[in-house]
């Protein structure tokens, strides 16, 4: 391809995309004024609808009705309003958007985008206010229809009432003059509203049909809830108090103390509530009258709880009283005992003050549970408190008194634990004596040619420790820590002497095992007749070890294994 045809397609390239970017442009324009054009007639539309003929025809509607100064102040009113919307402020409007199109024209769409926004809020204004002032009149041309609807729901429900209260008639006795010339009132209310009517007078229907809706409505509250009222009121709380003052009373003479209730206030001022009740009853006035009422009987009937937990508190309050009494008297008694031979044990057994300071607390902890036990019976005696105070009470000196005795028992084991120690190193004593004489006799039913020397050091030091022993235990106060202490060491020293012998004659008899066994070998090995004469000469030196290791080894020259086979036949 030559340069020149290069160049020629570059430009047809560069013609052509040119040529489609105009026409994209020129339609993007088109399209855009297009949309704007839309806009300002959808506005021109908007704003003509706002004076519809709705408001003319409904101000015809209400010029028809005038016929007092009060509805032709409104309709002037009303007028007026109208034709400053329509004469006013919707040629406003049509300017500006007349110039709207001005610079639609000009292609000024800065000022143009700014306009519509404008124009399209006082177009929603002006409608919010036309809209506003059609329902204004709208109350009055439609009243007659509204109020009728109204009225004859109204109708209806007082039909209904009224059939319920004369069903019922006796049981609306107490209400009954009130609630009849409330009736009355309606009636002569649903009068007036047709006398209104006739009349044209809808700002006053309004207001009748206002008084109508409120008196029906309490009308209907008062006949449902007098029925309710009067039951709780007349019957069942009445019954519920004589029976409350009847159980409460019978349980003062039984010895109750139930002052803590208040039953007496609480009744009297029960009366007066309900007196307060029925007195607004007579007005026709229910606020809350059920709900006071059910609240009141709630509470008498949350007495009878009250009554049973004193009972059942009485009966536990008793047993307390019984359990206590006769455990503290056994306690004291066992402490007191304790108390009394305090110096004894303290003598006996060298103790310091601080450690058997614990009985005198416990003694003081006892008399403060028998104070505060006399003080509990006393107030019970005197009707000061209720058996569920009192048993609370109770249930307090019952956990002291469980602490208390747990620390007499730990005391009690202590001490006499003092004295089981005593009783135990003298069993002992005994013991450690007989192992020892069981540790001679070993020495001398075995015949061992030379006795070590360590047996008698530590026979001494075994003897030393018994006569220590027995010191301690001559000794009055005895130490009891020292004791065991006396009682650990000789035990020890003599144990280590039987050990001693134990090992010294077993070691021994496996020597002169060995030294026999191995003779039948001397005319075999010299060597073994070798091993086995150094093994005799340590055997009769005393050296029972050395001359076990020398019979062995001698003997395993020509039997190896000997050790193992030595062991099982000692054995």
């Amino acid at each position: 391809m030559t340069r020149e045809t290069f160049l020629l397609i570059a430009v047809a390239y560069y013609a052509v995309t040119m040529i489609i970017v105009v026409i994209v442009l020129v339609l993007m324009n088109k399209k855009y004024r297009k949309n704007i054009t839309n806009e300002i007639n959808s506005l021109e539309r908007d704003k003509n609808l706002i004076i519809s003929s709705s408001i003319m025809s409904e101000l015809n509607k209400v010029e028809a009705l005038v016929n007092n100064d009060e509805l032709k102040k409104r309709y002037e009113n009303w007028q007026k309003r109208f034709e400053s919307i329509r004469d006013e402020e919707i040629p406003k409007i049509t300017d500006e958007i007349i110039e709207l199109q001005d610079d639609f024209n000009e292609r000024d769409y800065d000022k143009l985008k700014k306009g519509l926004v404008d124009v399209e809020l006082n177009i929603n204004y002006l409608k919010t206010k036309a809209d506003f002032l059609l329902d204004e009149i709208k109350e009055i041309t439609l009243s007659e229809e509204r109020n009728r609807e109204t009225i004859i729901k109204l109708k209806a429900d007082y039909r209904e009432i009224r059939n319920l209260y004369n069903t019922n008639i006796n049981d609306f006795e107490i209400v009954k003059n009130p609630i009849e010339l409330q009736f009355e009132n309606v009636d002569k209310l649903f009068s007036a509203f047709e006398d209104a009517m006739e009349k044209n007078e809808y700002l006053e229907v309004g207001k009748i049909v206002k008084a109508i809706d409120d008196l029906i409505g309490n009308l209907k509250v008062v006949i449902n809830e007098t029925k309710i009222i009067v039951n709780l009121g007349s019957v069942l709380i009445p019954k519920r108090i004589d029976d409350i003052n009847n159980v409460y009373h019978k349980m003062k003479l039984e010895g109750y103390n139930l002052e803590y209730l208040n039953i007496e206030y609480n009744i009297d001022e029960a009366n007066k509530k309900i007196q307060d009740v029925f007195s607004r009853l007579n007005v026709l006035n229910v606020v809350d009258s059920v709900f006071e009422l059910k609240t009141m009987l709630d509470y008498f009937d949350s007495l009878y709880n009250d009554f049973d937990k004193e009972r059942i508190t009485k009966k536990l309050y008793e047993e307390y009283k019984r359990s206590i009494l006769i455990k503290v008297s056994k306690l004291e008694k066992i402490n007191n005992e304790l108390y009394r031979k305090i110096d004894d044990i303290k003598y006996s057994y060298d103790l310091s003050d601080d450690e058997v300071l614990v009985i005198s607390e416990i003694k003081e902890e006892f008399n403060n549970i028998r104070a505060s036990y006399d003080r509990v019976v006393e107030m019970e005696r005197n009707k000061t408190l209720a058996y569920s105070r009192l048993s609370k009470e109770m249930e307090i000196l019952n956990n002291k008194l469980t602490k208390a005795e747990e620390k007499l028992n730990i005391a009690l084991r202590t001490l006499g634990s003092l004295k089981e120690d005593e009783l135990r190193a003298r069993d002992q004593l005994d013991e450690i004596k007989d192992i020892l004489i069981q540790a001679k006799e070993k020495v001398r039913s075995y015949k061992l040619p030379v006795i070590p020397k360590n047996y008698y050091v530590e026979l001494s030091e075994a003897t030393l420790a018994i006569n220590e022993m027995v010191k301690e235990l001559d000794k009055r106060p005895i130490s009891i820590k020292t004791l065991n202490l006396r009682v650990d060491t000789a035990r020890d020293l003599v144990l280590k002497v039987y050990n001693t012998i134990n090992e010294t004659i077993k070691t021994a008899k496996m020597a002169e095992t060995a030294i026999v066994y191995g003779n039948r070998y001397r005319v075999v090995n010299k060597d073994v007749d070798l091993g086995l004469t150094k093994a005799e000469n340590s055997f009769y030196k005393g050296n029972f070890k050395n001359s076990l290791e020398n019979a062995i080894n001698a003997i395993n020259i020509i039997e190896p294994g000997i050790h193992k086979r030595l062991l099982d036949e000692y054995k």
